[in-house]
């Protein structure tokens, strides 16, 4: 075993940026993804192989962290009704997985060790909670985690970030130490009122706060106010025993429906992705290759049946609850590690006396392992998990040199493609929907299917030699993490953006897109262009009405735009004849 260096704070902090930018680089260009470069890069300088940084303890404690800034982040973009309306998912997919994935694991685990049953549940239970530091920045870099597969996702983990406290609670009730002494219900209790409390002060307090830094205009403030929150609601729950995480969670899903969120959540991004990244360089340099070493056909071996027994069982739940098999095999899948709290509870289990420290680090490094093999296994079942295309419509996009890729082949799109091309200018156009894809090859338009805000789909169309990208589909489904996806895959591309109303364009505000349009705002115009015409009026009367809506739109939107509340300027709402020229004097 290799020496730790003697560095100070300064030399390691260099060292463990300058491997991860190299192995994280590394890895995003074969498409493996950051976490593997992270934890590679660990692994690389921790004190098992090179020695150039030490105390991976120390480090991973600060680096949870980033797993609390993660979660604030996801809560803001879950206000309290969509959270209830999650409840089904959270409490029934969640708690079924969970306990069948711990009794399955427990029971694999009899055959294999020779240990008392407490120990087994000590190392078995937390093997059923997947990572939530990897599995969301996954989802969220594909776009998929506002959808309905990434919302069940989403559900289960945070089902197991809860099911953290009644496992803390069982390890100490066998190992009779002193937390065996606060019984269960009474720590739900606890949990409760810790909750309700997180939101009363979200409302009373950390909302005001951020009102009256907002009217003072004190950027910096702001960023101190942010990570305030966070770290006070995680050291909450921290002094009750209770999950940082959660504590994280509940402060974003009380912001979530502020005009603070998009402010907020671009504040926190940098610093979740520094102690997040941190988080898995400290879990790489926790891996005891000397364990694995010591046994390898134990580590492997049970670090497959982890990930076979997690897969099964997903899948038959995914299954049970109507989804496709290739949308529950894909959830079994990415589900399938153990998770970072897995390394919290070892360590609890060690300082209980239930295992002993040789027994943590081997069972850390399944989890490592496991951790390590789910980029592979995402992209290795790729083409057994995506949807086939219909046998009229074989054709999936491919880079043919056009300068602009069109997301969206209905109403809307249509008329942008036709237009574009009436210019001159060469399209690709992509749609999901077969029956219109087939309808729209009778009249000769060549479109090709597949999801348009997938990452690895508009590079096949060629999205990385485009000069615009327009999304033009039906509904609502943009976000501002795919669009920030989208142009850090393809920054030559210009974003063009068809918004579903106005919430949508503030909900987007903060994205890279270049234009953002209303869908129906300027058919609506010119309907009551054609109406003003027909009542008699003139050109130029026509024209100083439509100058005068659009002036007084575009100047409440800028309201709205900057607060990010879409009550702003309700004053300036044409609601009678004369408001058009008293709201274009007011301007």
């Amino acid at each position: 075993m290799t020496e730790t260096l003697p560095h100070g704070p300064l030399n390691e902090a260099a060292v463990l940026l300058g491997f991860a930018l190299a192995f994280v680089l590394l890895f995003r260009k074969l498409g493996l993804g950051a976490t593997l470069g992270y934890l590679l890069a660990g692994a690389l300088v921790g004190p098992h192989v090179l020695g150039l940084v030490g105390d991976a303890n120390g480090k991973i404690d600060i680096a949870e962290l980033g797993i609390a800034f993660l979660l604030f982040i996801v809560g803001l973009e879950l206000n309290p009704s969509q959270l209830w309306r999650m409840k089904g998912d959270i409490f029934g997919l969640g708690l079924i997985q969970v306990a069948l994935s711990g009794i399955a694991i427990v029971a694999i685990m009899t055959l294999s060790l020779d240990a008392p049953l407490g120990a087994l549940l000590a190392l078995g239970l937390p093997l059923a909670l997947s990572s939530t530091a990897q599995v969301l920045p996954m989802l969220q870099s594909a776009g998929r985690l506002q959808t309905p597969f990434g919302q069940r996702a989403f559900a289960i983990l945070l089902f197991q970030d809860l099911s953290i406290i009644p496992l803390i609670t069982l390890v100490a009730v066998m190992s009779g130490g002193p937390q065996a002494s606060r019984p269960g219900w009474q720590l739900a209790l606890i949990t409760l009122a810790a909750i309700i409390g997180l939101i009363l002060a979200g409302r009373f307090l950390i909302r005001p706060l951020f009102r009256l830094i907002s009217n003072q205009g004190e950027r910096e403030l702001f960023v101190v106010a942010a990570l305030f929150t966070i770290i006070a609601s995680a050291a909450v729950m921290e002094l009750l025993g209770l999950s940082i995480a959660l504590g994280a969670f509940v402060a974003g899903v009380m912001l979530a429906d502020s005009p603070y969120r998009h402010e907020l959540e671009a504040d926190v991004e940098p610093f979740r992705s520094i102690l997040l990244g941190l988080f898995f360089l400290a879990v790489g340099m926790m891996l005891d290759l000397g364990a694995i070493a010591a046994r390898p056909l134990f580590v492997i071996s049970m670090a497959a049946a982890l990930i076979a027994a997690k897969t099964a069982i997903l899948f038959a739940i995914g299954i049970a609850f109507r989804m496709n098999w290739r949308g529950a095999l894909a959830l079994g899948l990415l589900l399938s590690q153990g998770g970072e709290f897995g390394f919290v509870l070892f360590a609890q289990a060690q300082d209980s006396r239930l295992i002993d420290a040789e027994t943590a680090s081997l069972f850390g490094a399944i989890v490592t392992l496991s951790m390590v093999t789910t980029p592979f296994l995402m992209m290795l079942t790729r083409s057994i998990r995506q949807q086939p295309v219909p046998m009229q419509v074989r054709d999936g996009p491919r880079a043919d040199g056009a300068k602009a890729l069109v997301i969206g082949y209905g109403r809307f799109g249509q008329t942008v493609s036709q237009m574009l091309m009436a210019g001159g200018v060469s399209v690709t156009t992509i749609d999901i929907d077969a029956d219109r894809i087939d309808r729209s090859s009778r009249f000769g338009a060549k479109i090709y299917f597949g999801d348009g805000t997938r990452i690895d789909l508009l590079r096949q169309a060629g999205a990385a030699d485009a000069q615009l990208i327009m999304f033009c589909q039906d509904g609502d489904r943009l976000t501002t993490d795919l669009l920030n996806a989208v142009h850090a895959a393809f920054p030559a591309a210009a974003i063009y953006v068809r918004a579903y109303d106005r919430i949508s364009l503030i909900r987007l505000r903060q994205s890279p897109a270049a234009m953002m349009i209303r869908e129906v705002m300027e058919s609506a115009i010119a309907m009551a262009r054609a109406g003003l015409d027909g009542l008699g009026l003139g050109l130029d009367d026509i024209e100083r009405a439509e100058r005068r809506y659009r002036a007084n739109d575009r100047e409440r939107l800028d309201a709205q735009l900057d607060s990010g509340d879409v009550t702003i300027g309700r004053d300036r709402i044409i609601v009678r004849p004369d408001m058009g020229e008293t709201a274009q004097e007011a301007g």
